[in-house]
């Protein structure tokens, strides 16, 4: 994607996040560089420069804003905190109080901040929320409810009930008739996503930042009749490993199995995606042919656009007629950054 300087100064003007990571804007007067989307007040075009790497303006000497730090990945949970869910999937009857996490070397305020932010929740309340949707497994997997409830940190049958039917909205008993979609966050080199799998598959694969996501969630489960719980799932293992493989540069097929929800229009278009060998891109009139009925353009591009497994089922292959890179639901950016590691490892 070519750029000139007006448009990346624009871009950077209007903040706008389809530009977030496609370039780095530098500040002569300042010596510092930001992302395109920093907040900080604009400085006149004459005193700026571009760099499509982050490397690229560090080597010329400036300095990562404070403001935007535009070294970190967007979105990615800090490693403390990894270590913290990690602690928790290993032992979800544990509950961390503010001396323990001071322990850690971890500022209390700083993790309540991040989890409000990122789970709309409390650290405590998250921490609650694990140990009931492990009590839930346990539940659907036939163990005694009771047992369950004291494992889980209740003192009272009552009280888990009580909490349970909060959170699930049935009860432990009922709970056994709904089904379960596990929810996992995943890094990536180019942001933090959230994997959902069922015992089929893996059904969602999506950016943690992507717009619309809460109403994909609320599809998802009323689709498959299920409670979406943060947990393990045996397809995480094997996603996780081919993930790393792929953006290294080591993997270009995915063996982990996967089970999308849509119509059955929407399924087929999507297995037309997995069609597009990886290094390739065909446009929305190709994908129509290959479909059976070029009429059909626009359709497939709404179908493309409710795809929710991102990079496995390779929509970021898709691009306009004219060759020009269309929406993503991840952001253009990332949609490039693909993009680029698929037909840089074909070189």
């Amino acid at each position: 994607m070519q750029l000139s300087s007006e448009l990346m100064y624009q871009a950077s003007f209007e903040k706008n996040t389809d530009f977030e990571g496609v370039f780095w804007m530098g500040v002569k007067t300042t010596g510092i560089f930001c992302r395109p989307t920093c907040t900080a007040r604009k400085p006149k075009k004459e005193n700026v420069e571009f760099f499509f790497t982050s490397k690229a303006a560090i080597l010329k000497g400036y300095r990562p804003c404070k403001v935007c730090k535009p070294l970190e990945i967007p979105d990615e949970t800090p490693k403390n905190i990894q270590k913290i869910l990690e602690e928790l999937r290993l032992d979800p009857t544990l509950k961390l109080k503010d001396f323990d996490l001071e322990k850690r070397g971890l500022e209390p305020a700083t993790v309540r901040r991040w989890f409000q932010k990122n789970h709309g929740m409390t650290f405590q309340a998250f921490q609650r929320m694990f140990r009931l949707n492990t009590a839930f497994k346990k539940i659907q997997q036939g163990d005694n409810i009771m047992e369950t409830a004291y494992e889980s940190g209740f003192e009272s049958l009552s009280g888990f009930n009580e909490s349970f039917k909060n959170i699930f909205g049935v009860s432990p008993k009922n709970s056994k008739t709904q089904n379960i979609i596990d929810l996992k966050r995943i890094e990536t080199p180019i942001g933090t996503m959230y994997a959902a799998a069922t015992v089929a598959g893996i059904c969602m694969l999506e950016f943690t930042d992507r717009k619309m996501l809460g109403t994909e969630f609320k599809d998802l489960a009323k689709s498959l009749n299920a409670t979406i719980i943060h947990g393990e799932n045996t397809h995480f293992k094997i996603l996780e490993k081919e993930l790393k493989e792929y953006f290294k540069g080591e993997r270009r097929d995915f063996s982990v199995p996967l089970s999308p929800v849509g119509t059955e229009f929407q399924k087929s278009v999507w297995k037309i995606l997995m069609k597009i060998p990886y290094g390739e891109t065909w446009n929305y009139k190709k994908q129509s042919e290959v479909l059976g009925d070029v009429k059909k353009v626009r359709a497939v591009a709404n179908a493309n656009g409710m795809n929710k497994i991102s990079i496995l089922i390779p929509c970021h292959r898709v691009i306009g007629s004219n060759g020009t890179l269309t929406g993503y639901g991840g952001g253009v950016w990332r949609k490039q950054k693909l993009l680029e590691l698929e037909k840089t490892i074909l070189l």
